[in-house]
């Protein structure tokens, strides 16, 4: 049992001296790859830097200059795949703890971040903004910064979107990503809570009343499985926020079973594996080659004693008086590529078996629940052009809900929030001196 290792964040924060002591082993490369590498383009090399020579202040500023949200991105960027997997020391040397110095930083600012980033004189331009996700903060962080008034409107009562709600404390603690949701407030931005697009407010509305609209809506509901006793699965983000925010009680079974396997399955395994489950299966209809959870979070929850059922499809759940007693599976086999890139797995006739478990968890994606809104979309997705515009001339659109194609982060939310106020801005004061 790993209960006692709780969901507390895996490293602990930096000393002054661990940092310097880290910070000083950077080279400063020229044309740094680690720069490249990062989404929001971040002068690493520079910020790294102004920690070796003890100015933090300046160090958070040169971060915050390129992401607005880099507290949060310290914890949860995939760092092995991007600023740390193409640092130069990585070859033959340990490569440099970017994402914990970047962590470093941010925290010791935290309490006055506002007051170290410039804001011009106001334009008179308002904004929309629906949702406060990392999409939607950074846009509206940066359009304030630009001197215009943004109105976040947030279906939520937190804001901060899957930050807040969606990722276990292990990797951000909910107070990280409120901080960053009261920076962006610090800034100017009004937030309005509870308020949801198509139910208290519609995009015509949002459209007569400002000048122009961002919706960082991400996605909607956790996919139906479509199998018999269904009702007994338990919703993945449901399952996390509960561990996070303890909005419901949250019940660990002592043989718990999660279907899928990507980040979010695997953060809903840590949930269970560490407060308190005996056992955990993860369960996937294809093989590790195809499954979409980053590599190193893969080795992380293997090393967390979680079991992997790889070709294995739950097809009914098993239960008694209404509670869970097992998950019947078929074993699967891979044929042709399907649309996705991916092999298409197909069932093998007559191997049915059952994974004994007393809990069932779900985290196969998310609905995209999009069509009402009038837009153009592709697969389902919020269609948008190079500067993040949609169908609709002053209607932009950014994170999970364009992701189409390529991976959705909160680092790819964050740097198209960025770009789009980029665009709103140029597009709202074209011809201004």
């Amino acid at each position: 049992m790993n209960s006692s290792k709780g969901l507390q964040e895996t490293f602990p924060p930096f000393s002054g001296h661990e940092a310097a002591v880290e910070a000083n082993r950077c080279l400063f490369c020229y044309d740094a790859p680690c720069v490249h590498a990062c989404p929001t383009h971040i002068d690493i090399p520079r910020f790294i830097k102004k920690i070796a020579t003890g100015n933090l202040k300046g160090s958070a500023r040169a971060i915050l200059d390129a992401n607005l949200l880099g507290a949060t991105c310290s914890r949860v960027c995939p760092v092995q795949e991007l600023c740390e997997g193409a640092c130069v020391l990585g070859s033959e040397h340990k490569p440099i703890m970017i994402g914990r110095l970047q962590r470093h930083a941010m925290d010791s600012v935290s309490d006055r971040g506002p007051s170290i980033i410039p804001i011009a004189p106001p334009t008179g331009k308002q904004i929309a903004v629906v949702g406060s996700g990392p999409a939607g903060l950074s846009c509206a962080g940066e359009l304030a910064k630009r001197g215009h008034s943004v109105t976040i409107f947030e279906k939520r009562t937190l804001g901060g979107g899957l930050s807040t709600y969606g990722i276990i404390d292990l990797r951000e603690p909910v107070e990280v990503s409120l901080d960053e949701v009261q920076m962006i407030i610090n800034l100017g931005v009004r937030i309005e809570s509870n308020v949801e697009l198509g139910r208290d407010v519609i995009l015509s509305e949002l459209q007569s009343r400002f000048d122009a609209v961002f919706l960082g809506i991400g996605l909607g509901q956790t996919l139906e499985i479509g199998i018999s006793g269904e009702e007994h699965i338990l919703d993945g983000l449901e399952y996390i926020e509960a561990s996070k925010l303890g909005t419901t009680q949250i019940d660990i079974g002592r043989n718990v079973t999660v279907i899928g396997a990507g980040n979010t399955a695997i953060d809903c395994a840590t949930v269970a594996i560490r407060l308190g489950a005996e056992s955990v299966t993860m369960i996937y209809r294809r093989t590790a080659d195809e499954m979409t959870a980053y590599p190193h979070e893969y080795d992380f929850i293997k090393q967390e004693g979680v079991i992997f059922r790889f070709l294995t499809q739950p097809v009914r759940v098993l239960s008694e008086a209404g509670r869970v007693t097992g998950l019947e599976c078929v074993r699967m086999e891979l044929g042709e590529p399907d649309a996705s890139g991916r092999r298409a797995p197909r069932p093998v006739p007559g191997s049915e078996f059952v994974v004994q478990t007393d809990q069932v968890v779900k985290a196969v994606g998310q609905e995209k629940a999009h069509a009402a809104l009038g837009l153009a979309l592709i697969k389902g997705f919020i269609a948008v052009n190079a500067e993040f515009e949609t169908s609709v001339p002053g209607v932009y659109a950014g994170g999970d809900t364009i992701r189409e194609k390529g991976t959705a982060s909160t680092v790819m939310a964050v740097q198209d929030g960025k770009l789009a106020a980029a665009a709103i801005h140029s597009r709202l004061t074209k011809g201004a001196q």
